[in-house]
C-alpha cells in the first residue's frame, strides 16, 4: 500500500441502524492501493460507539428519502468531535490519537520514501502491454494528422503482435528485442495472398514508427532508459522518382484523356506540385485573385500543414470557369486506385515509355524547378515538405542529369588519346 501526496486521515461517524448510537472509525483518503487503478478510501473502525454527539444544526450531512435531515458533528479547535458525556470525550481523544498515529505513518517518509514510490509505480508500468500503448502513443501524436500516418501506426502495430505475440511488456524491450524485431522487419511478408516480402524502404518506415513509439514511452514514464537512441534506423534505399521532361509534358498536354478531370488534374499537379489528395479536395474558397496573382489556401491533407501558395496563370487555367465557393475545383475526380487505368492509357497514347503514376507529376514539378534553378529551399516550401532532407532526393535526380550532360561535349581528335 503507498499513500498520495494528500492522504488526509479524519474521524468520523456511521450511525447504527436499529439504535442511536454511533459507530466510530478512522478514514484515510486517497490512498493508492496496489491493484487499484483508481484511488482508494480506507475505513478503520475502532471497535468503540458513542450516543452524546454535538450535532451542528448549519451543517447538513445529508438528508434522506423521508426528508429527514442528519447533520454534521461539531468539533473544536482541534478538530476533536465535541461530545456531552465524559466517556464519549475519551472516545473522541483515544480516536483522535489514533488519527495523528495514521496520518503521521502517511507523512512518514521513512516509511515511504518518494524514490520507492516511483519505483513501485515504475515497475506497475513496466509490465503493461506495449503493443496497446502503440495505439494510444498514435492517438497523441497523430490524432490530427491523414489516415496514411494513422494506418502507418496501426500496421507496425500488426508486426510487432506477429513478432512478439498480443502481450509485449515494456520490461521486455531492450536493444536486443529491438535489433531483433529490425531484422524480421527486413523479411517480413507481404501479407494476405500475396508473395513475397515488404521492401526495405517499407520496412524502413515502420521501424521508424517503432522507435517513435519507444520514445514516447520513454517521456510518458513506461520505460527509464531512452532505447530509442541507442538503436539505428533501417537506411533507405534511394527509390528512382520517375518524372516526366518538359518535352514530354508538352506532348501529354496536347494527348487527349478519355478523362478530360483526370488531364486536368494530373498537369495541374505538375505546375504546382500539389498532391493528388489536395487537389481532389481543392474547393474554390480556396483560390484567390489578388492584382492578377492567383494564390491558394489550404490545409495539405498529409501533413495538415496550412499551405499559402502563389500558382501560375496556367495553373489557374486548368482549374476551368470559377463555380461557388464551397464546390470542389476538380469535381468527379476519383481515387488513385480507379484513375490508373484511364492515366496508364493516356501516357500510352503520347508514346511515353515510362511507369508514370498520378504521383510522378509532383515528382515532375520540383524536379523541373530544381533544374531550373530554383534553389531546394524554395522547392522544399512549395512541395509543403516539413524537412528539407525530404526535397534533397529530387536534387540528386538534377545532379544525374548534370553528370550526364557533362559528357554530352565530346570532341573526336581527344576520343583516341590516352
Amino acid at each position: 500500500m503507498k499513500q498520495l501526496s494528500k492522504t488526509k486521515v479524519t474521524v468520523r461517524l456511521r450511525k447504527a441502524e436499529d439504535r442511536k448510537e454511533w459507530y466510530v472509525y478512522i478514514e484515510s483518503y486517497p490512498v493508492q492501493v496496489s491493484g487499484k487503478k483508481t484511488p482508494q478510501r480506507i475505513r478503520e473502525y475502532l471497535n468503540r460507539v458513542v450516543t452524546t454527539v454535538e450535532w451542528d444544526k448549519k451543517r447538513t450531512a445529508r438528508t434522506d428519502a423521508k426528508g429527514t435531515k442528519s447533520y454534521k458533528p461539531k468539533r473544536n479547535d482541534n478538530g476533536i468531535i465535541i461530545c456531552k458525556s465524559e466517556s464519549d470525550r475519551e472516545i473522541m481523544l483515544y480516536a483522535d490519537g489514533v488519527r495523528k498515529l495514521r496520518q503521521k505513518e502517511y507523512d512518514n517518509i521513512d516509511l515511504y520514501s518518494d524514490t520507492e514510490s516511483l519505483l513501485v509505480e515504475q515497475k506497475e508500468k513496466s509490465q503493461e502491454n506495449f503493443i496497446e500503448y502503440i495505439t494510444k502513443a498514435a492517438t497523441k501524436r497523430h490524432e490530427k494528422n491523414s489516415k496514411s500516418i494513422q494506418t502507418n501506426w496501426a500496421r507496425t502495430k500488426e508486426f510487432l503482435k506477429s513478432y512478439s505475440g498480443d502481450y509485449l511488456m515494456f520490461s521486455q524491450i531492450d536493444n536486443k528485442m529491438a535489433e531483433n524485431f529490425k531484422l524480421f522487419l527486413l523479411s517480413a511478408p507481404l501479407g494476405g495472398n500475396r508473395k513475397g516480402t515488404i521492401s526495405r524502404n517499407t520496412a524502413a518506415t515502420y521501424f521508424s514508427i517503432f522507435k517513435a513509439a519507444l520514445k514516447q514511452a520513454f517521456i510518458d514514464g513506461y520505460l527509464t532508459v531512452d532505447i530509442s537512441s541507442k538503436i539505428k534506423g533501417i537506411p533507405q534505399q534511394d527509390s528512382r522518382r520517375e518524372y516526366l521532361t518538359i518535352e514530354e509534358l508538352n506532348i501529354l498536354a496536347s494527348t487527349p484523356c478519355e478523362k478530360e478531370v483526370l488531364k486536368r488534374a494530373a498537369l495541374f499537379s505538375a505546375l504546382t506540385g500539389l498532391r493528388h489528395s489536395d487537389i481532389q479536395k481543392l474547393r474554390w474558397k480556396e483560390i484567390s485573385i489578388e492584382n492578377d496573382s492567383v494564390k491558394l489556401h489550404f490545409t495539405q491533407k498529409k501533413t495538415k500543414g496550412v499551405e499559402y501558395m502563389p500558382i501560375s496563370q496556367q495553373a489557374f487555367q486548368l482549374c476551368g470557369e470559377p463555380r461557388l465557393p464551397e464546390q470542389f475545383v476538380f469535381e468527379d475526380l476519383t481515387d488513385p486506385s480507379w484513375i490508373s487505368r484511364p492515366l496508364k492509357k493516356w501516357i500510352e497514347s503520347a508514346n511515353i515509355k515510362k511507369n508514370i503514376t498520378f504521383h510522378c507529376f509532383r515528382h515532375t514539378f520540383a524536379t523541373l524547378q530544381l533544374s531550373n534553378g530554383t534553389d531546394i529551399y524554395t522547392v522544399s516550401k512549395m512541395l509543403g515538405h516539413t524537412n528539407v532532407k525530404t526535397t534533397q532526393i529530387y536534387a540528386k535526380v538534377v545532379d544525374e542529369k548534370k553528370n550526364k550532360a557533362s559528357e554530352a561535349i565530346q570532341l573526336d581528335f581527344l576520343k583516341n588519346k590516352p
